[in-house]
C-alpha cells in the first residue's frame, strides 16, 4: 500500500467524523469543514512525526500516534479558536476516532494476513 493512501484513508475518516457529527445535529454537512480543520491539521501533524520516525503509518503504533495527536491536538485546535468541547463531543470524538482509525488498520491486517495465507 503506497504511503499517500493511508494518510488520506485517515483524512477520510476525520472528515467522515465532522460530516456525521454535523448532520446528527440537523448542522448543514456542506460547513463540514468548520468542524474537520483543527482535527485535519492535527492529523497532518501526527503524519509528520509518523514520517520522521519512518513509519508506514499501518500499524497499530502508528494508529496510537495517529488517534491521539488527531484526538488531542484537535481538541486543542478547536478550543483555541474559540469554539467549544464539551464532554460529549469529547467522547463521541475519541470513540468515533479511535474506531475508524484503528478499524481501517484492523481490515487491512487482516487483508494482508489471507494474501500472506494464500500464497503459502
Amino acid at each position: 500500500m503506497p504511503r499517500l493512501l493511508p494518510l488520506l484513508i485517515d483524512f477520510v475518516a476525520v472528515i467522515v467524523f465532522a460530516a456525521v457529527g454535523r448532520a446528527s445535529h440537523g448542522e448543514s454537512v456542506a460547513g463540514t469543514f468548520v468542524t474537520a480543520w483543527p482535527f485535519l491539521v492535527a492529523c497532518a501533524v501526527a503524519w509528520i512525526v509518523l514520517a520522521l520516525l519512518g513509519d508506514d503509518g499501518r500499524g497499530w503504533r502508528e494508529g496510537v500516534i495517529v488517534w491521539l495527536v488527531t484526538l488531542i491536538g484537535g481538541m486543542a485546535l478547536r478550543v483555541a479558536a474559540g469554539d467549544t468541547a464539551a464532554v460529549a463531543f469529547i467522547v463521541v470524538a475519541t470513540l468515533f476516532l479511535a474506531a475508524t482509525l484503528f478499524g481501517w488498520r484492523l481490515i487491512a491486517r487482516l487483508i494482508d494476513r489471507r494474501r500472506a495465507a494464500a500464497a503459502a
